[in-house]
């Protein structure tokens, strides 16, 4: 899978995970099929969902960015694990806090990211024109 395709499907992944923790929408679903009885489970599904949806648009950002640096696959892996830790310590008091705090985290890497291609990309003109 390239990282075009893993970036699109966390996306979508965070969205939907998203949508079905703050709106009614999944309640209304499941309630429609017949099964309230797992409504008072759902956020103990969808929020680890949401942590690895955000895991993966990150680990696509780090693959379209050329690999700089060292895999943050271990740290993508200990973050969504202890976020999803904390929410369920926490009884999901703190989730909608805690989940903006994990796709500002996702943002602020893609912008580190992002100046790393920049910066590399100026050092490497720099160091054409002084070549010729």
């Amino acid at each position: 899978m390239n990282d075009r395709k893993l970036l699109r499907t966390g996306i979508i992944g965070s969205v939907i995970a998203a949508i079905c923790c703050f709106t009614p929408a999944l309640v209304v679903l499941v309630g429609l099929a017949g099964l309230s009885a797992i409504v008072g489970w759902l956020d103990y599904g969808l929020f680890p969902i949401l942590f690895a949806s955000m895991g993966l648009v990150a680990y696509s950002l780090y693959l379209r960015s050329g690999r700089k640096g060292p895999s943050p696959t271990v740290v993508i892996v200990a973050a969504v694990v202890a976020l999803s830790a904390l929410l369920f310590w926490l009884g999901f008091r703190y989730a909608l806090g805690i989940s903006i705090a994990a796709a500002v985290a996702v943002a602020a890497y893609a912008y580190y990211l992002r100046a790393c291609v920049r910066r590399q990309s100026s050092q490497l003109a720099d160091t054409k024109e002084t070549i010729s």
